[in-house]
């Protein structure tokens, strides 16, 4: 055999190597690219997986339960017949303008003249007494015409009188009350004249008196007020003679208590 020469066979050793390494680096790039593409496949199958998982079995959303709120429906405004009823005035128990009032017991009466006729509650006939007596001093003479009145004593001065004069109830009512109607019956109302001048007692024409004058610049000072002056709203004639005591609690009740009127009786 004959023997390669050394030159030769290191030239193809030579070219043996780098054909080897050229193999050797070609199946490590292909080997990376296939690696590559398997990952990116992987990926692919994976992502469409999880949609799809994703999509079969979707997470709860969250929802607030609120309820809605309730819608208020205003009622249109009618008008009702009970309803008027109750917004309309009460006008309290009355007969012809004259308001009911009770008897004062005999026990808190107190007299205001000598001989006693003339009475009237404890409180009130003090007071009358001390403003008869302040009037005196000034020139002025008060005297007391009419003071507690009963209710036997009311029935003759309404019904006999009436007939005496011949004059119809509601005529009458017009300067008397009928019996339980008076304010006499309270204790605390007076008709009180002019000593000087007496032919103007229980008149209109005591408004001219000086006795009237003084009054009416001094009474409320005593707790005295006119009980029925002009176009009063119980519809009773102008009575510048008569005249109340509102001086305490009682007698305050008596005559205001639910009997505020704010429109004519008659």
């Amino acid at each position: 055999m004959d023997e390669i020469p050394t030159a030769l066979r290191e030239k193809n050793r030579s070219s043996l190597k780098n054909q080897s390494l050229f193999i050797s680096g070609k199946g490590a790039g292909i080997k990376t690219v296939i690696w590559f593409v398997i990952g990116i496949i992987t990926v692919i199958i994976l992502s469409f997986s999880f949609g799809k998982l994703t999509n079969r079995n979707p997470a709860p959303v969250a929802v607030e339960n609120t309820k809605p709120a309730p819608v208020t429906i205003e009622q249109p405004n009618i008008p009702q017949e009970e309803e008027q009823v109750v917004n309309q005035e009460i006008i309290p128990e009355n007969i012809l303008g004259h308001l009911a009032y009770e008897q004062a017991p005999v026990s808190e009466l107190k007299a205001i003249t000598a001989d006693g006729r003339i009475r009237l509650r404890v409180k009130s006939a003090e007071k009358y007494i001390e403003m008869a007596t302040d009037a005196r001093r000034q020139g002025i003479n008060l005297i007391p015409i009419s003071g507690f009145r009963a209710i036997d004593e009311q029935e003759y001065l309404f019904f006999e009188i009436k007939q005496q004069r011949n004059q119809g109830v509601s005529e009458r009512a017009e300067v008397s009350a009928p019996p339980g109607y008076s304010e006499h019956h309270t204790g605390y109302a007076i008709d009180i004249g002019d000593g000087d001048n007496p032919d103007t007692n229980l008149s209109i024409s005591f408004e001219n008196t000086p006795a009237f004058q003084w009054l009416q610049q001094n009474a409320p000072r005593y707790s005295f007020e006119l009980s029925f002056p002009r176009d009063n709203l119980q519809g009773i004639s102008y009575e510048p003679w008569h005249w109340r005591f509102v001086g305490d609690t009682h007698s305050l009740k008596t005559f205001y208590q639910a009997r505020q009127i704010t429109q004519p009786l008659q």
